[in-house]
């Protein structure tokens, strides 16, 4: 039986995230720093993985975050429905329970299973998986992709897992997620186990700063 490998990350971190600021699919930032130093000790770990493909959305810091991966001259692809949810008004703004009450309401929605509601000027979980449905049904149709590697986003990330493992999106913040954190997966061609759960342990290698992966674009917001 033939198995096909996921290894599915989310993005190293930016400015954004040290700042509790939503940044969403209209935030196209940049990985900060240690974002790039995440990047470099996923690469440092995980570079001998005969990958076929990589897949990640469209916003840079998802791109960045594989950069070491794309120099190798693995092919890649970027999806627009691997981006971020659309956090509508509040992206670019501070969220913390006492400053943003509505964010977090419309979380508790979702979590209710309301996940059609969508955030004010914004997209809901129903919406995010529509739009991931393709991207999964492209990479499912690639049997000769036997090894990827996915980058994307925390909300969409959490919403991508409850697809593939058949999870109603009501209990998509049940899977954790940190900065350039690890979930493995293995697809048998009828189902998805998890191998790895929100993975950090190659964060915790010793960094190495003369091999630092330099992002496309040297300016940080």
């Amino acid at each position: 039986m033939s198995i096909k490998k996921v290894y599915l990350i989310r993005h190293g971190q930016t400015d954004y995230n040290v700042q509790c600021i939503v940044q969403g699919s209209g935030v196209d930032s940049h990985l900060n720093n240690e974002g790039q130093q995440q990047a470099n000790l996923f690469f440092q770990h995980y570079k001998h993985i005969p990958f076929n493909k990589v897949y990640t959305s469209t916003l840079q810091r998802s791109i960045e975050s594989v950069q070491g991966f794309l120099e190798l001259g693995i092919p890649h692809e970027t999806h627009a429905g691997l981006n971020e949810i659309n956090w509508g008004t509040r992206e670019g703004t501070r969220i913390t329970p006492e400053e943003d009450a509505y964010y977090h309401n419309i979380l508790q929605t979702w979590t209710n299973g309301e996940t059609g509601v969508c955030i004010e000027g914004g997209e809901s979980p129903d919406l995010v998986a529509a739009r991931q449905v393709p991207v999964i049904e492209t990479i499912l149709s690639r049997p000769e992709e036997e090894t990827i590697l996915i980058c994307m986003h925390g909300r969409a990330m959490r919403i991508l897992l409850c697809k593939l493992l058949k999870y109603p999106l009501r209990c998509m913040d049940q899977f954790e997620h940190q900065n350039l954190c690890l979930y493995q997966l293995d697809y048998t061609g009828s189902m998805f186990t998890v191998k790895k759960y929100c993975d950090t342990v190659h964060l915790h290698l010793p960094k190495l700063p003369d091999q630092t992966i330099t992002a496309p674009h040297e300016q940080f917001r």
